[in-house]
């Protein structure tokens, strides 16, 4: 297998180091791609503030789009890395090529159902007579690029499934660049406004694809896509759906779980509560970055691996993953608790709001310490192609315990406010105790099954 990194035989530590750093890049050049973008039309004439507002409309809508693309791809690519480590190239591609129609398949639905119902969507989340009109001219513009979307994200995780690190960020990077120089190009110089942030987006997105696909087709590429490929199976279609579950749902529910905090706070604290809230998940969003840059990282190392029934090496690339997601996580915590407004004095200098944000990050981020354990241990899930298990930790600590505890917990605490913080870390240590429990018996099990002498494994998958 000819690539960037030799999956089956180079040091477990090196490669990690070697896969993990272009992916953290690229998750912080995504973000920057996003800041920027916003930048722009926020400095719009006379309109800035209402365009923002209304592009902002759109967020939850582009989420859902990026989660189908998760969908196929987070279950696909591991499942390809998989199938390369037992010497199953034919498998792999069939993979590939099943998952690339796909993607064209819910790009073309996707697309239908945004430009019929999209301005109602809108509507139904927060748009109002003001924004709706800014929103309705992002959103109709960005649908046409649902296709492009799907492939550049879909397919970029298979380009890194296979250790191609730095050809996977170059995809990011090229998008991101385009969309840096074209936005300020069509927003001010054609006056395109909202419109012009909107092409500039699609267009950068197009550029990305059309990289995407033609390394994907090309024979620099381990694993090609191949028309022959192209007929839908479900046999190999379906164990990939099942395991893009669980990141399918964790990308999903994100929108959800926004909602029921804003309602929440602004019930119990007034807008100085949802700017808070705005600040912390920020913070979170971004300070995670780095975790999910690790993840990616370790997940072609230790599936392919787990193909290869490399025992050792699977133990070994999971250790390493734990500590270095447990040692960040620490130090993120340390920051949080003891030193906040490093963080909070980033978004605001009003001193009403630092005060009150200051003792919400201390509530809210009051156990993510253990978040490394929580994101090392259900990557690595999905890594090792155990779809069930990863599906009912994606569902258990989003949607069976932090959402009900948004609400529940302010029934039961004097401090209302506060309560709806709490249900961050309530939330987290549940479901961290849940999920390093499930990981350490089922990693145990496995690891004890690939020692023992046998030919045939058994695919969790299945």
């Amino acid at each position: 297998m000819k690539n960037e990194a030799n999956l089956g035989s180079e040091s477990v530590g090196k490669l990690l180091f070697k896969l993990s750093l272009p992916a953290i890049v690229a998750q912080l050049i995504n973000v920057m791609y996003n800041m920027v973008d916003r930048m722009y039309i926020g400095h719009i004439p006379n309109v800035g503030a209402s365009a923002l507002t209304g592009v902002g409309v759109t967020m939850p809508v582009i989420m859902a789009i990026s989660a189908f693309a998760a969908l196929v791809s987070m279950g696909g690519a591991p499942r390809s890395s998989i199938m390369m480590g037992k010497n199953d190239k034919e498998h792999a591609e069939q993979i590939l090529g099943n998952c690339t129609i796909l993607l064209f398949a819910l790009a073309l639905i996707l697309t239908i159902v945004f430009m019929l119902y999209g301005k109602s969507i809108l509507m139904l989340f927060g748009a109002s007579d003001t924004t709706i009109g800014f929103a309705w001219d992002y959103m109709r513009i960005y649908t046409l690029g649902t296709l492009f979307v799907q492939i550049s994200l879909g397919l970029n995780a298979f380009i890194t499934s296979q250790g191609y690190a730095k050809t996977s960020m170059m995809t990011v990077l090229i998008g991101a660049c385009c969309n840096i120089i074209l936005d300020p190009i069509f927003i001010f110089v054609f006056d395109m406004g909202v419109a012009g942030a909107a092409w500039a987006t699609i267009l950068s997105q197009a550029v990305s694809s059309i990289w995407v696909l033609k390394f994907l087709f090309s024979e620099k590429s381990f694993l090609r896509i191949k028309p022959k490929y192209f007929k839908l199976s479900a046999r190999v279609v379906l164990p990939c759906l099942a395991l893009g579950l669980s990141p399918f749902i964790m990308q999903f529910t994100e929108s959800v779980i926004s909602v029921c905090f804003n309602t929440s706070l602004l019930k119990y604290g007034g807008d100085i509560a949802v700017g808070a809230m705005t600040i912390l998940t920020s913070v979170m969003q971004f300070s995670m970055l780095p975790l999910q840059g690790l993840t990616q990282g370790a997940q072609p190392i230790i599936s392919f691996n787990y193909g290869a029934g490399n025992a050792d090496r699977v133990k070994k690339a999971f250790k390493l993953l734990l500590i270095s997601c447990l040692v960040y996580s620490t130090a993120l915590w340390a920051i949080a608790i003891f030193l906040p407004q490093v963080f909070i004095g980033i978004f605001t200098n009003d001193a009403q709001l630092m005060v009150f944000s200051e003792k919400a990050m201390r509530v809210y981020m009051a156990v993510s310490l253990m978040f490394g354990a929580q994101i090392a241990c259900q990557q690595t899930f999905i890594a090792l192609g155990n779809a069930k298990a990863s599906i009912f930790l994606a569902l258990l600590r989003k949607v069976l315990l932090l959402i009900p505890l948004i609400f529940v917990l302010p029934m039961f605490m004097s401090d209302q406010t506060m309560a709806v913080f709490m249900a961050e870390p309530i939330a987290d240590f549940i479901a961290v105790s849940v999920t390093v429990t499930m990981f350490t018996i089922s990693f145990r099990k496995l690891i004890n099954k690939m020692n023992q002498p046998i030919k045939e494994q058994l695919d969790p998958a299945c």
